[in-house]
């Protein structure tokens, strides 16, 4: 599996998920068997690049090659200078967000409106690949299989990015219009596949090995993309890894092992985004360890107790303590927890 030039140790990719997918978690999962990982969106208004947001979305110190990450945005010019920018801060490959339907995205018209306006569309995607371009880097696009029911468009789309120089191609089975309802179709992601020459992700509702396999033979994609499945879930990577090499179900991880992968991510997080009393570094961290003992005896009540905590220290404390009480033989549940993010960039 190739992007360009890049070769990538597997097809197994993680999905760009805003105020999921940070530097931390994409670290985590690619220890986990994710053979790439995309960054949480950075928005192409100059005006925010010297946010603290945006600079933590824009700094990669010690991540593992390859660096890809999204931007967004609406007007080609910035999006060919956000790319630049990104490319200075250490990015390998430059992802144009058209699949993001959250609103607040939509109602200026990125994300997964920019499916509404192809010629705007195609003429963002030809400004940042002429602008990667001179410096190697790839370009690849991610969308959606259109803007509503009657308005499935990505056929058209990836032909014209593909013309226009994009490397790889990655196709969420929802319209806009579904935002995460319903369930996703591969029948588009099919029909891009059999159009392009280009490698083509298939992206939408992968949650088990199982899955996995029956949506690579379903479309005859190059990767599949995971998103939500792997929120408190980063193993299901080499899970699926394994089911694909071997055809047998790797038996859960211990909690034993999730303690530790849980307490290096905290240690990690915190390193990210503080380890001030009641700051970012706590406040962020809930949502990744409410997903981890979601489907665990008593995760329910330490998830409400843990919300209350105010520091980093008592947050590591809280969580070692919690797996420790656990027997050391249990088993982790197999079920994923599927908490939507409206903010989810997929």
């Amino acid at each position: 599996m190739r992007i360009g030039s890049i070769e990538l140790p597997n097809r197994l990719f993680a999905a760009p998920m805003a105020g999921v997918t940070d530097r931390p978690f994409r670290q985590l999962c690619k220890r986990l068997g994710a053979g790439y990982a995309v960054s949480e969106m950075v928005t192409s208004r100059k005006d925010l690049w010297a946010s603290l947001k945006t600079s933590r979305r824009a700094n990669h110190d010690g991540e593992a090659a390859p660096i890809a990450v999204q931007i967004a945005g609406t007007e080609p010019l910035m999006m060919a200078e956000a790319a630049a920018y990104n490319i200075d801060r250490g990015a390998q490959v430059i992802d144009i967000n058209m699949g993001c339907p959250a609103k607040k995205v939509c109602n200026v018209w990125a994300g997964s409106a920019l499916m509404k306006d192809e010629p705007l569309a195609l003429r963002i995607v030809q400004a940042v690949v002429t602008a990667c371009a001179p410096r190697g880097v790839p370009v690849t696009l991610k969308m959606r299989s259109g803007w509503s029911a009657g308005h499935r468009n990505a056929l058209v789309l990836a032909r014209g990015a593909e013309a226009a120089g994009v490397a790889m191609l990655t196709v969420h089975g929802r319209t806009r219009e579904q935002g995460y309802g319903g369930a996703a179709e591969y029948d588009t992601v099919a029909a891009v596949k059999a159009t392009v020459r280009i490698p083509v992700v298939a992206n939408g509702d992968i949650d088990s090995p199982q899955k996995a396999r029956a949506v690579f033979a379903a479309t005859g994609c190059d990767a599949v993309m995971i998103g939500r499945a792997a929120q408190g879930r980063p193993w299901i990577f080499r899970e699926i890894a394994h089911y694909l090499s071997t055809g047998n179900t790797l038996p859960p991880p211990r909690t034993s092992e999730v303690r530790a992968w849980l307490l290096g991510h905290l240690l990690d997080h915190y390193g990210l985004y503080g380890a001030d009393d009641a700051g970012t570094g706590v406040r962020t961290a809930r949502k990744h360890i409410g997903w981890y003992v979601h489907a665990l005896p008593g995760g329910a009540l330490f998830r409400a107790r843990m919300n209350t905590l105010q520091t980093c220290d008592a947050q590591l404390a809280a969580v070692s303590d919690f797996f420790g009480a656990l027997a050391v033989d249990h088993e982790w549940l197999p079920e994923p927890a599927h908490d939507v993010l409206e903010q989810e960039a997929a």
